[in-house]
């Protein structure tokens, strides 16, 4: 998939967003083969270690050829939050090569260009309680426990944010929004980059989705599942990598591995969806590129 760039220089850091299979690390790669520069993992699924093919991380002679950082590094049981990948990737921005961030988890675009309130760790019995609520169904209680302000400003059908929401609420007493609204200067301000977004048409990406989850599990993330299995558990992040569910559920023997690949391909198109209404409501200061093939 081929995309018209804008002019490019060899300095100024360059953003790319976009959906799924949109073709971003394709894009990330050439770009650093023809301008030079390092690329930055900004998808928040890909920095697992153990979710190679699953995530469609970037091929190892690629990573080879040129610096790739912040992918696959994190073990599958640590907590990762957008605050960590800020501290991994603030030496990134000021030594070596100019980054290239890539990768299709808006809120880290957003964090980096619009910054991000330090809110303090949250302590494991906290997340433990949250993640205790989800499960046994008491999203509506979590979100009647939040300030009014904090319940009109997040996402109340995306479970991890009124997870997140409730945690700091009441790990510090006061709300997400009072906190949000104590933002500091970004790292990368927007008019320090050249940014990004992919618009592929829809046609185009679902075409793409419903081939690409059956190579990937040819290629083997079914295996990558399996090695997962024994340590499973829903209420951990590493283990909502688009897929992963369907795929445990075949090995469960609740699917077949087509009806399987037709569910991952599905969620697939879904969180392409949302990637993409993101993108439109947060990202319209950005230049949109469409590919000419």
């Amino acid at each position: 998939m081929d995309y018209p760039l804008p002019d490019l220089d060899a300095e100024t850091p360059i953003l790319i967003a976009g959906a799924t299979a949109s073709g971003k690390s394709d894009l990330a790669v050439k770009i650093a083969q023809v301008y030079g520069g390092k690329i930055i993992n900004a998808d928040a699924f890909q920095i697992y270690a153990d979710w190679q093919i699953l995530t469609a991380r970037p091929a190892v002679e690629d990573m080879a050829d040129i610096p790739h950082h912040l992918y696959g590094h994190v073990p599958w049981g640590r907590p990762y939050s957008v605050g960590d990948w800020l501290r991994e990737i603030t030496p990134l921005l000021i030594s070596g090569p100019r980054p290239i961030i890539v990768g299709g988890t808006g809120l880290y675009f957003h964090a980096l260009t619009q910054g991000l309130t330090d809110i303090p760790a949250i302590p494991d019995d906290i997340t433990q309680a949250a993640r205790a609520g989800l499960a046994a169904g008491q999203i509506t209680e979590m979100l009647d426990d939040l300030d009014a302000t904090t319940r009109a400003r997040i996402d109340t059908l995306n479970p991890r944010r009124v997870q997140r929401a409730w945690e700091v609420q009441q790990a510090t007493g006061r709300g997400l929004a009072a906190w949000q609204d104590e933002t500091p200067p970004p790292l990368l301000p927007l008019s320090q980059s050249i940014a990004l977004v992919l618009d592929v048409p829809k046609e185009d990406l679902t075409q793409r989705i419903e081939t690409r989850f059956s190579k990937m599990v040819a290629n083997g993330a079914l295996d990558e599942v399996a090695k997962m299995a024994p340590r499973w558990d829903d209420s951990l992040q590493v283990f909502k990598a688009i897929g992963a569910p369907e795929l445990y559920a075949h090995l469960c023997e609740e699917l077949s591995l087509p009806a399987a690949i037709e569910r991952a391909s599905i969620a697939t198109r879904q969180y392409a969806k949302r990637q993409r209404s993101w993108f439109r409501a947060k990202h319209k200061d950005w230049q949109w590129i469409r590919p000419t093939n």
